[in-house]
């Protein structure tokens, strides 16, 4: 009983709902149309009204348009461009694809390197995983930061402030930029990175080897040259970098696992017991401060 009870005021509801939205469909379809929208469309000029005769020059559509009807007055501005312009829609995808390449550029060029290589090899060394990937990547940023001001400061003393006061145009100031960061690559680079790239180069018919036999002459190369041999450097650094930390915190394992072995401790993991000396040698010798010096001071 108490079924059918539901059902039944179950279909009561949907038939009254049913009438209610029949109702005011038909009071809505029955309203007048309001009268602004009346308005519009009864107060539109007619095609021989003599306020927009001639308005539209057919031949020449850039030609402003001014719609006077009454009060009303619309000024239509049409912009087609012209096929002797300077920028295309080619130089605009060229100029957002350097834009999206230009942190990686950026990165690959200056000490951001060696510093998040150095940092992601003490952190497996201790064994742990923290500092979590983010902090490790502001920490090498701001260190980046600090260790590249003085190249930073000489970009914005040779490039960006002649380019803003006009003295220089757009081209040259690329190139003058570009010659801080030369000169702070090259400084880094061994003799043998840049030596094998230089021969690559010029049996590649890139360019003379035998033109670039001076430091004032290195300053002439292409960053496609100097670029990889400084990531190549860096690459070298950055490895012997971690090998040297490495080696404590490998100490400590060894002494750990035999400790573990001679006590008859096979089942117990070295890595748990271990990982607090780490901790506890990386705090007492001031390891991060240690790190940070080292890496700062290894930049030339």
């Amino acid at each position: 009983m108490r079924t059918l009870t539901k059902k039944t005021l179950r279909r009561i509801l949907i038939i009254v709902l049913s009438v209610f939205v029949m109702y005011g469909g038909t009071i809505f379809l029955s309203a007048d149309i309001p009268s602004y929208g009346k308005g519009i469309i009864q107060n539109a000029p007619e095609d021989d009204d003599p306020s927009i005769q001639g308005a539209v020059d057919p031949d020449n559509p850039t030609v402003p348009v001014t719609v006077d009807n009454g009060d009303a007055n619309i000024s239509i501005d049409i912009g087609t461009g012209s096929a002797g312009a300077q920028v295309s829609a080619l130089d605009i995808l060229f100029l957002l694809a350097f834009l999206a390449l230009l942190p990686t550029f950026l990165l690959m060029m200056t000490s951001f390197l060696r510093i998040i290589i150095s940092l992601s090899f003490l952190r497996s060394a201790m064994g742990t995983q923290v500092p979590p990937n983010q902090v490790l990547i502001g920490i090498a940023l701001f260190l980046t930061l600090f260790i590249m001001t003085p190249t930073i400061m000489e970009i914005n003393d040779v490039a960006y402030k002649p380019y803003n006061d006009g003295e220089i145009d757009g081209i040259t100031a690329i190139q003058e930029a570009g010659r801080p960061l030369k000169k702070f690559m090259l400084k880094q680079i061994y003799d043998e990175d840049l030596r094998m790239f230089l021969s690559l180069s010029d049996e590649y018919k890139l360019l003379d080897q035998s033109e670039y036999n001076s430091q004032e002459k290195l300053l002439d190369l292409s960053l496609l040259v100097i670029v990889p041999s400084f990531i190549t450097s860096e690459l070298r650094r950055g490895f012997m970098i971690g090998f040297l930390l490495y080696i404590p915190f490998l100490v400590i394992d060894i002494v750990v696992s035999s400790t573990l072995m001679s006590m008859g401790m096979v089942m117990l993991p070295p890595a748990m017991i271990s990982l607090p000396f780490k901790l506890m040698l990386f705090v007492i010798v001031d390891g991060w401060s240690l790190l940070f010096e080292s890496l700062i001071v290894s930049f030339h």
